[in-house]
């Protein structure tokens, strides 16, 4: 734009001129190179424009690559900060934000950039909200990012799946459960028509209308075989949906991210994180009563990192000084390193000033804190001939060991166990979905 400013400048000078000075006129629209002067001013403008054009080359294309940086990413730290961090600890801590949140293409790039406009303002001006609400309405069907990488054609059979747990009793005792996810057909000769990832075939749609913002109840589901043409519609008999909301709102196609929507941002739940960090070794089950103490004070609300810091440690503290005198007395070192633990870990995955947190971010692979799965498959979605989406565990998985670990049940090969609660709370989980209890279980 600076080197076209010249031969206009020269132009409205000689439109300014014209009539006043017609040799001058003349004189300025010549140029010969038997001159000297006209030569080497030609020469150097040629040489510097060479330059020039090197130069900013090179530098768009840097700046372009900047832009396109997981670095530029997180440059509003307080706004970024709880996406950077679950980022940095996710499976895709090695992917570029870009390539999930752009991906490949001029037009997604274009787009990327102009919303990030108003994010810029946003930012500048303290006009976003807190949480930043998710999901992203306008996000790139799935089918053009996270296939780049996940092929959908080479889906595997069954996964195993081995959890740890810890309960929150004087002993914080140990409690496992190990799963076969069928997240595949038996075997991978199958396909996609059976398992899991049966939800995306190509033969088939799933479609389905959301009665809240965050997907997290859903109402009215539409299942059609692209093969044969055959459609059933099913309606939630116990939480029907609204004849308005039927009629304006247009029905979503299910693709990978209506169950992986925290494929890369998880901030995962406190008995979560914090059984974690006790697998890990970081909190000692020496404590006693650690679990139970750490639940009752991550399920307060803080206003800040730093007050969610203080009252841990003092919070911890006191309990054992109070309830555990011995324990406080002899094993401070082990109190010390169990408190840096769980503040460590609260940094990871709860961020008061920006109000992100397990909570306002559901998480839909699973079902224990949040609907999850049982948002259709709840024996409540029932069609006109009678057929329901059934809520039967062993359709998703099978349960191959769970118990503590002096007493585990184990099954026979190919067979499952039926679901043992750790608590005896009797048959009161066949009744309820386990978000019910499990996702205010302190309050």
């Amino acid at each position: 734009m600076g080197l076209l400013l010249i031969p206009i400048g020269m132009w409205i000078d000689i439109r300014r001129t014209r009539g006043d000075n017609e040799i001058l006129q003349r004189k300025r629209l010549i140029i010969n190179f038997n001159d000297r002067g006209h030569r080497n001013g030609f020469l150097i403008f040629l040489m510097v424009t060479t330059l020039f054009l090197l130069l900013t080359s090179v530098g768009s294309y840097e700046a372009f690559n900047y832009t396109e940086s997981v670095e530029f990413c997180s440059m509003c730290h307080e706004v970024m900060d709880p996406e950077a961090i679950a980022y940095h600890n996710s499976p895709h801590a090695s992917v570029s934000c870009v390539e999930c949140h752009v991906g490949p293409g001029a037009d997604w790039y274009v787009r990327s950039k102009l919303s990030g406009l108003y994010q810029v303002y946003s930012v500048l001006f303290n006009k976003y909200p807190t949480p930043i609400p998710t999901p992203i309405h306008d996000l790139r069907p799935a089918k053009e990012t996270c296939l780049e990488c996940h092929w959908p054609e080479k889906f595997y059979a069954h996964k195993l799946a081995y959890e740890k747990h810890y309960l929150a009793d004087s002993a914080n005792t140990e409690w496992n459960i190990n799963l076969r996810m069928k997240i595949g057909a038996s075997h991978s000769s199958k396909g996609l028509t059976e398992g899991i990832h049966w939800h995306i075939n190509k033969d088939i749609k799933v479609e389905y209308i959301a009665s809240s913002h965050d997907r997290e109840y859903i109402p009215w589901v539409r299942y059609v075989n692209l093969v044969t043409g055959d459609t059933t519609i099913y309606n939630d008999t116990e939480d029907p949906i609204d004849e308005e909301l039927l009629a304006t709102e247009t029905p979503r196609s299910m693709d990978c991210m209506d169950c992986h929507n925290r494929p890369s941002h998880e901030f995962r739940t406190p008995q979560d994180f914090i059984d974690l960090a006790i697998a890990e070794g970081r909190i000692s089950t020496m404590l006693p009563e650690i679990k139970l103490i750490t639940m009752e004070i991550l399920y307060e609300v803080y206003p800040t990192k730093d007050t969610a810091m203080l009252v841990i440690e003092n919070r911890i503290n006191g309990f054992y000084e109070e309830n555990y005198p011995v324990v406080f007395a002899e094993q401070k070192d082990m109190i010390a390193e169990a408190i840096e633990g769980i503040q460590t870990s609260f940094k990871k995955n709860m961020f008061p000033e920006m109000k992100a947190t397990w909570d306002a971010y559901p998480d839909h692979i699973g079902h224990i804190e949040y609907n999850g799965c049982f948002r259709c498959h709840s024996d409540t979605h029932e069609s006109d001939q009678g057929t329901v989406i059934s809520k039967d565990c062993d359709l998703c998985h099978t349960i191959l060991l769970q118990g503590t670990k002096n007493d585990y049940e184990v099954a026979k090969f190919d067979e499952s166990l039926e679901f043992l609660h750790p608590v005896d709370v009797k048959d009161k989980w066949k009744k309820y979905v386990c978000a019910e209890c499990h996702r205010y279980l302190y309050e």
